[in-house]
């Protein structure tokens, strides 16, 4: 009956142990995958915004005011 049941323990832990190191590779996996697809979301806003930015900083040195000068009395 003893080295039934260290067999058994043992064929329980060995499955284990696997499972859970698949378990642990399938969830690496979904985080480097969803991290990356973050990543490209955040390039885009950020691209996005730097073209906005562009776009102002155009429209400001295009509609730069020119300073009123003092009158002189």
């Amino acid at each position: 009956m003893g080295y039934v049941l260290r067999v058994r323990l043992a064929s329980f832990f060995t499955g284990a142990a696997l499972s859970s190191a698949a378990g642990l590779y399938f969830l690496q996996k979904d985080y480097k995958i969803a991290h990356h697809a973050i990543s490209h979301q955040m390039e885009s806003i950020y691209a996005s915004l730097d073209e906005r930015v562009s776009a102002l900083e155009k429209l400001k040195t295009a509609e730069a005011p020119k300073p009123v000068e003092a009158a002189a009395e």
